[in-house]
């Protein structure tokens, strides 16, 4: 009798983990298909493919509609063939003039003021050494003055929710999306840090439009840097770092040692500023992810996945941040996350 009580208690208990089971079955199955249908609604792809363009040979550009590859024009070709249209941009250093070349739009950089030639002309040495598909195409050039670069009309990040916000975008505003631009943002600096060069500092990012002024936004929504005035380069084998101008930074948007360290009694001296690395560009990068991801439907998920390696960004200690490969592989592991449970909700479907 006493063994027959055994078998029914050991009978119960299998049932009721079997049916514990199948609540848990259950309760995934029910979470998966409601992030397949979240997901679902919020996810447009943009239908472009982001693998690396036909990058030209050095010395060479291709731009609009050509077929081949064409030497960067000389001096004499700006002024014969180049036309101005209309200034789209004024900054510092130079103008920015909507240009045309062979009917096609074109952006021509103009010195404005002869004293910062040095910075002009760093500039350029930059275009021409860094020419990828992280940076802006240079079409030609005249070293006295004259930077011509491919034009992109979406212009700077600056505008990015405007142009989502316009009719023939507003498909194109979803976290998916949002989340490449800030792929393509890493990458950036990524390849900053491992360029050609050395290790080069984005140095023209004391605020967030500021930085955001540097890259544009192409018309199949990748983006490329642009302003390469302000790289300077990190040569830690001979121990050289940088710092970001003579003069003092302020504010909560820059890494903690770009800021006086000795204090307000203290005034402040460029010689006794402490240099510092590449790692200030890390501490800003989770501030414009954030904006770059926007508020959109489903850009929570995507900061919920990403709130570890920002905070590890936002160590106080910039040995202990994460390098910008680091931080570009959180990011496309945390896409490839998102998209294969919106695949696996589909096909639980």
């Amino acid at each position: 009798m006493e063994r027959k009580h055994q078998v029914g208690r050991k009978n119960g208990s299998w049932n009721c983990l079997l049916l514990l089971m199948i609540l848990l079955i259950f309760t995934v199955v029910c979470i998966n298909l409601v992030l397949y249908v979240y997901l679902e609604h919020v996810y447009v792809s943009t239908g472009f493919s982001h693998g690396d363009p036909n990058v030209c040979p050095q010395g060479y550009f291709k731009i609009g509609a050509m077929k081949n590859c064409s030497p960067w024009l000389t001096c004499e070709a700006l002024e014969k063939e180049v036309r101005k249209l209309k200034l789209v941009g004024e900054g510092a250093v130079k103008k920015v003039y909507l240009s045309e070349w062979k009917e096609m739009k074109v952006a021509l950089s103009q010195l404005t003021v002869p004293s910062l030639q040095a910075d002009f002309l760093h500039g350029l040495r930059m275009l021409k050494s860094l020419q990828s598909r992280h940076v802006v195409t240079l079409v030609g050039y005249c070293e006295d003055n004259s930077i011509l670069t491919e034009y992109h009309p979406l212009g700077s990040l600056k505008n990015l929710d405007a142009t989502f916000n316009l009719p023939k975008y507003q498909y194109l505003n979803t976290w998916q999306n949002r989340l490449e631009l800030a792929i393509d943002y890493v990458s950036i600096i990524c390849y900053l840090h491992s360029s050609p060069l050395g290790v080069l500092v984005m140095c023209d990012s004391n605020d967030l439009d500021k930085v955001l002024s540097q890259y544009l936004l192409t018309s199949d929504f990748h983006l490329v840097a642009n302003d390469l005035d302000a790289l300077p380069l990190v040569d830690r084998e001979n121990g050289r770092l940088v710092k970001c101008g003579p003069r003092e930074i302020t504010g909560d948007f820059v890494a903690p040692e770009q800021l006086w360290p000795y204090g307000l009694d203290v005034e402040f001296n460029d010689d006794l500023m402490p240099p510092y690395d590449e790692k200030t560009d890390i501490w800003k990068i989770p501030a414009v992810t954030d904006y770059l991801l926007g508020h959109v439907e489903g850009s929570d998920i995507v900061r919920f996945h990403l709130f570890d390696i920002h905070t590890e960004c936002k160590k106080e200690n910039p040995a202990m941040r994460p390098s910008a490969q680091t931080i570009l592989d959180t990011y496309r592991r945390v896409l490839a996350l998102l998209l294969k449970e919106l695949s696996n909700s589909k096909e639980m479907l």
